[in-house]
C-alpha cells in the first residue's frame, strides 16, 4: 500500500495543473461548507447572546381587551402576588408614536414607552445617571422620563442632561434618569430610547387600555409551569384563546435556532453539490489517466500484479488527490471564514465538526467516484495492453 501512496504522489506530481483543476472543485465545496457552517454557527450564537441580553427568564403577554372582557393593571398586579413564588416582578408596557424633541432637535424614530417601576428589573436596565421610574410618578402621572445613552448624547451635545426637560408631543417632561449605553449609543439601537410612567404613556397614545405586560420567573425551570397558570388565568377572565399570547423568550429562541439550523442544512445541501461536481470531475480525470497509463498497467500486469493490486493504486490515487483537496479546501475555508467574520461583525471560528466531516467526505468521494476508472484498469487485458500505443 506504501508503494501505491507513493506512485500516486508521483503520478500527481507529474501534471501539476491538470491535478490542481481536478482538486479545484474538491477545494471549493469544501471550503464552501467550512465557511457556511462557521458563519451560520456564529450567526446562532450572536442571536442567542442577543436573546441572553433581553433574558430568557420573561414571560410576554398581549391582550386583546373588549366591552365584555378585560384585563386591567390592577388585576395583573393582583395576580402577580397570589403567585409570587412562580413570578418574581412585572411591568405594563404602553408604546407611544410621539415626536421627541430638545430645543432644535427633533427626532420621531426613538422607541418610547410607558413602563411600571419594575420595568428596570425584568429588563435588567442599569442607570448611570439619576432614577428610574417610581410608584409615586406612576400614581401622581408625574410628567418625568428615563432616557438612554444614545438620547442623551444626540438631544444634549455631551451636557449634562439629568433634570433637563425634553418635550414629548409638545408636552415638558424632566429627565430623572439615564440609563447606560448597552449598543454604544447608536441610532435605531437600544440606547434610542425613552421610558415614562405607564399611567402617562396611556393618555399620549389615547387609549386606556393596557396590553402588554411583561413578567419575570423566579426560576427559568418553571417557564413552562409559569406559562400554564398564566394561560389559565387569562382563560378564566377571556374564556377565548384567541383574545390572549402568552409566549416566553426561550420560546423564541428555540424557534430562531430550529430556523438557523434548517437554514445551515439547506446552505450546505447546496455547497455539497460542488462536491459531486468534483467527484465528477475525478471520474472523468482518472477515466482518461487510465487510457494513457494503458501500456504501463500491462507492463505491471505482464510482470504479476494481481488485479486487486492496479484496483488499489488508483483507487489511492484518486483518494489522494480529492484528499489534498480537501485540505487545501480547509485552509481556505479557515482563512475565509474569520475574514467575512470580521467584516460583518460576527464571532465566526471554524467549526470543527464541519472540518471533519467536509474532509472525510472529500477523501471519501474520490474513493467512491475513483472506484469505477480503478475497475476499469483492473480489468484491462495485459495483451491489449501491452498493443496499445
Amino acid at each position: 500500500m506504501s508503494q501505491s501512496f507513493r506512485l500516486a504522489i508521483k503520478s500527481i506530481a507529474s501534471s501539476k495543473m491538470r491535478s490542481f483543476l481536478t482538486m479545484l472543485g474538491i477545494i471549493i465545496g469544501v471550503a464552501s461548507v467550512i465557511i457556511l457552517v462557521s458563519l451560520m454557527q456564529g450567526m446562532t450564537n450572536y442571536i442567542s447572546d442577543s436573546f441572553s441580553d433581553l433574558g430568557t427568564d420573561q414571560v410576554s403577554v398581549s391582550v386583546t381587551n373588549t366591552d365584555t372582557r378585560n384585563v386591567d393593571v390592577d388585576t395583573m398586579y393582583a395576580f402577580l402576588d397570589e403567585q409570587s413564588k412562580l413570578f418574581a416582578n412585572m411591568s405594563p408596557t404602553v408604546s407611544v408614536r410621539a415626536t421627541l424633541k430638545k430645543g432644535t432637535e427633533s427626532t420621531t424614530t426613538t422607541s418610547i414607552s410607558g413602563v411600571g417601576e419594575d420595568y428596570m428589573q425584568v429588563k435588567a436596565l442599569e442607570l448611570s445617571m439619576g432614577r428610574f421610574i417610581q410608584y409615586s410618578d406612576i400614581v401622581s402621572r408625574q410628567k418625568v422620563c428615563v432616557i438612554g445613552s444614545y438620547v442623551a448624547q444626540d438631544l444634549f451635545a455631551g451636557q449634562n442632561a439629568l433634570n433637563q426637560t425634553v418635550k414629548i408631543n409638545g408636552e415638558a417632561y424632566t429627565v430623572v434618569g439615564i440609563l447606560q449605553e448597552k449598543a454604544e449609543s447608536e441610532e435605531g439601537s437600544s440606547d434610542d430610547c425613552v421610558y415614562l410612567p405607564y399611567s402617562v404613556a396611556t393618555k399620549l397614545s389615547f387609549s386606556a387600555d393596557i396590553s402588554s405586560y411583561t413578567f419575570t420567573v423566579n426560576n427559568v425551570d418553571d417557564m413552562e409551569t409559569a406559562k400554564t397558570v398564566l394561560k389559565n388565568e387569562l382563560y378564566e377572565i377571556f374564556r377565548n384563546e384567541d383574545l390572549y399570547t402568552v409566549t416566553s423568550l426561550s420560546e423564541m429562541l428555540e424557534m430562531v435556532t430550529s430556523m438557523t439550523d434548517m437554514m445551515t442544512l439547506l446552505l450546505v445541501g447546496i455547497a455539497a453539490i460542488s462536491l459531486l461536481v468534483a467527484g465528477i470531475g475525478i471520474m472523468n480525470i482518472m477515466l482518461v489517466s487510465v487510457t494513457e497509463r494503458t501500456r504501463e498497467i500491462g507492463i505491471r500486469k505482464s510482470l504479476g500484479a494481481k488485479r486487486r493490486t492496479i484496483l488499489q493504486q488508483f483507487i489511492i490515487e484518486a483518494g489522494v488527490t480529492s484528499a489534498m483537496g480537501g485540505l487545501v479546501g480547509i485552509v481556505l475555508g479557515c482563512a475565509v471564514t474569520s475574514v467575512v467574520g470580521g467584516l460583518i461583525g460576527l464571532e465566526a471560528t471554524p467549526s470543527a465538526a464541519a472540518i471533519l466531516v467536509s474532509f472525510g467526505i472529500s477523501a471519501g468521494i474520490g474513493v467512491i467516484f475513483g472506484y469505477m476508472p480503478a475497475r476499469r484498469a483492473a480489468k484491462l487485458n495485459p495483451i491489449d495492453a501491452l498493443r496499445s500505443e
